[in-house]
């Protein structure tokens, strides 16, 4: 498996995520910003919902990101990043300041979703990125719209009155794809050059964009920090998370853009992590179908390690 990448010649060396955060150690979704804010630059404006990345950039006077940041409420990052835009374009900025909403998954696939979609009908010249560690985390773990089936969270308990989470996950590109906005992307933490030319071309189209960053959290997953990168790689290995880009929400212009030579059993991803330790074989039999079936949706006919 291999990252589809010309060169490294233009990957950007400048740090807007200053040493000293509060995050967890093997934070996935602050290597996801670190990542997105070095390939948008200095000229970037960041709004953040509600979120782990609220404590991660330090209380009120000091900050660890060297760009402007405007924390809002869950519900209103659409909204917010909407009205910025619209000043920007009133105003002819000479600079080409990128506007930039930065929300988990809850403030995207669940208590936001609203006020985003209403930014993405509009049109706003806005960049989107979702941090998905697939559950609530800054507030105790508890289950999203965007959690995968199976997962124990503390909303979906094991034992008696549960089993983990009995619902699949909610695709959120596939939503905004229907929206028809220049630019849907999917990435992850453990392809770097992938997720920095991606965001790149969001920042390029001049519309509305959305990158769907897949981050994963060690307290969160049940796992030791240092295997963020293991898993993310695993979760594109099995087919879990299928990295591709659409145009317009165009069926005709997906492209996969990092392709796994066999795909591995999604066992090997489930069993690796804490959250679904739980989970029997006909469950697990249930997500390799589910799992199969979507990346023949997606074009990611590859054989299907044994």
């Amino acid at each position: 498996m291999s990252e589809n990448v010309k060169s490294l010649v233009d990957v950007p060396t400048e740090e807007f995520l200053l040493p000293g955060h509060a995050a967890c150690a093997g934070c996935g979704s602050t290597l996801a910003l670190r990542l997105t804010l070095k390939a948008l630059g200095k000229n970037t404006i960041v709004t953040i919902p509600a979120s782990c990345v609220s404590v991660i950039q330090g209380p009120f006077p000091l900050s660890s990101i060297a760009v402007p940041v405007l924390n809002v409420a869950l519900p209103a990052t659409g909204a917010v990043i909407s009205g910025m835009e619209a000043v920007f374009r009133f105003r002819k900025e000479k600079r080409k300041i990128v506007v930039l909403g930065f929300g988990g998954d809850g403030a995207t696939a669940d208590i936001g979703l609203q006020t985003l979609s209403g930014a993405f009908e509009r049109g706003h010249g806005i960049v989107y990125v979702c941090h998905d560690n697939e559950a609530y985390m800054n507030t105790g773990i508890q289950r999203s719209s965007a959690t995968p089936f199976g997962a124990w969270t503390t909303t979906t308990p094991i034992g008696r009155y549960g089993a983990g989470k009995r619902h699949f996950k909610k695709d959120m590109p596939a939503i905004f794809a229907a929206h028809r906005i220049p630019c849907i992307a999917t990435a992850s933490v453990a392809y770097p050059l992938d997720l920095m030319q991606k965001l790149k071309r969001a920042q390029a189209v001049g519309g509305p964009a959305y990158v769907h960053i897949h981050c994963p959290c060690p307290p969160g997953w049940r796992f030791p920090p240092s295997q963020t990168i293991k898993l993310a790689r695993l979760a594109v290995g099995t087919g879990m998370w299928v990295l591709y880009e659409i145009e317009n929400g165009d069926p005709s212009t997906l492209r996969i853009t990092v392709r796994p030579s066999k795909r591995r059993p999604v066992a090997e991803y489930l069993r690796a992590q804490g959250r679904f330790q739980h989970l029997p074989e006909r469950e697990i039999r249930q997500i390799q179908k589910f799992v199969d079936e979507n990346c023949e949706r997606l074009g990611l006919e590859v054989a299907r390690a044994r």
